[in-house]
């Protein structure tokens, strides 16, 4: 996924000015003077921005623009970043949530995409931005995979909001390497990546690496009857069968390191025991993140067409997740339904807790929605956080391009270290 120009705000300490209008449930009075909101969380009334009066065109405010409540700051938005927009969300953040900035870059966007976490050694893998002028990646040479270790977060260090180069960050070096790697999860005690291939000779390819060092790679997957995918994106597993699911839009195409893409932009479905592939879902401009909910019976595919990456962007494609029915005997996707739509930004990374909330990577940070498709809350880091992921429970690390932050919170994601023998 490209890297979408919202800009980031550094920490800033700050107070929450007051709201200009009264909370936003039948009980906002005792919950906005409720003392057990916490500290580092704040209520965000959408009443008060239903009617703006002065709302600007597209022409100055479009779908990458930040949006700041009115009664707002950027800097109150970031010192209190855990934004409450439904008091369901106080059960999933917890009564002390912190957010930690762990590490930066200056420019270049190693915390992008593809957060994958190692149980064993409480150790969590992700990718450089593939195709980012900042990074020089793409065509020239791929983008690499970082690692950083969990157990090296004291209590202390989270309790901060900034402990900048507090965590070591290590190339990982994996042999042969991932070519432009974009997605990834668990599968069978390994780690599951997908790149996005380079120029016309590599393909974009599905990767078995093993989270140990030498950190040996296997393909596993390259080709549909002898033709190239475009650029393979994003992956999850379908908790019932264990088969493969994964999407493949042409941004390495739209960033100029893939040919001219030669499939329809599709969600795909792999069997690795028969080793058959066939097309899940298909319809999409841009289809990116995908996720199951924890019982398997939907999965969630996100289509960010509102990003077309060096193409520009065209604000009437969507900025959407959809959900389907999956059949528990066939595993067949049905019954599309449109779950939400995103502003700012385009719905890029995507996962579940265990109680089926759904959390997207957006414009401003990570947006909480519950299985209705009611958004309940943000984590909000004040620019693209284009993926996530839990550590199981309790914590988060994400990833918003030159930045990396640890959350702590309530919530368990689901499929925490799942192996799927």
């Amino acid at each position: 996924m490209p890297l979408i120009r919202i800009p980031i705000v550094g920490l800033v300490a700050g107070q929450l000015a007051s709201m200009s209008a009264p909370g936003f449930l039948s009980s906002v009075t005792a919950l906005e003077h409720d003392p057990l909101i916490p500290a580092q969380a704040q209520i965000i009334d959408q009443r008060s921005f239903n009617v703006l009066h002065d709302v600007p065109p597209a022409s100055e405010a479009n779908g990458f623009t930040p949006f700041i409540p009115p009664g707002t700051t950027l800097e109150s938005l970031l010192a209190q970043p855990f934004h409450i927009y439904d008091e369901q969300f106080l059960e999933i953040i917890g009564p002390n949530p912190t957010l930690t900035l762990l590490n930066h870059t200056d420019s270049d966007p190693i915390f992008h995409e593809a957060p994958v976490w190692y149980p064993a050694k409480d150790e969590m893998f992700f990718a450089q931005n593939a195709g980012a002028p900042a990074a020089g990646t793409g065509l020239a040479k791929s983008a690499v995979i970082h690692k950083i270790s969990l157990g090296d977060i004291t209590p202390e260090m989270s309790s901060k909001s900034n402990a900048t180069g507090s965590v070591k960050v290590v190339e990982v070096n994996e042999m042969p390497d991932v070519v432009n790697p974009n997605g990834g999860t668990n599968y069978k005690g390994q780690l599951l990546f997908l790149g996005e291939g380079k120029g016309e000779n590599i393909a974009s390819a599905m990767y078995l690496v093993s989270p140990e060092p030498p950190y040996n790679t296997t393909v596993i997957l390259d080709n549909f009857f002898g033709r190239q995918f475009n650029s393979l994106n994003d992956v999850s597993i379908n908790p019932r069968s264990g088969e493969i699911y994964f999407t493949d839009p042409t941004y390495g195409y739209n960033q100029d390191f893939r040919p001219a893409p030669g499939l329809p932009k599709q969600v795909w479905r792999f069997d690795p025991d028969t080793g058959a592939v066939r097309v899940a879902a298909d319809g999409f401009n841009m289809p990116n993140g995908i996720c199951f909910s924890p019982d398997g019976g939907h999965v969630y595919v996100t289509d960010t067409g509102a990003a077309q990456a060096f193409f520009g962007s065209n604000f009437t494609f969507p900025s959407t997740v959809y959900r389907y029915t999956v059949d528990p005997q066939t595993g067949i996707l049905h019954d599309r339904t449109t779950f939400a739509y995103i502003s700012p930004g385009i719905p890029d990374g995507i996962h579940v807790d265990t109680r089926g909330n759904v959390y997207l990577g957006c414009g401003d940070g990570v947006h909480v929605y519950n299985p209705a498709g009611k958004l309940l809350g943000k984590i909000y880091v004040g620019g693209t956080s284009a993926n996530f992921q839990f550590a199981g429970r309790g914590r988060m690390v994400i990833l918003a391009e030159t930045r990396v932050y640890f959350a702590t919170l309530e919530a368990e994601g689901a499929f925490p270290g799942v192996l799927y023998e």
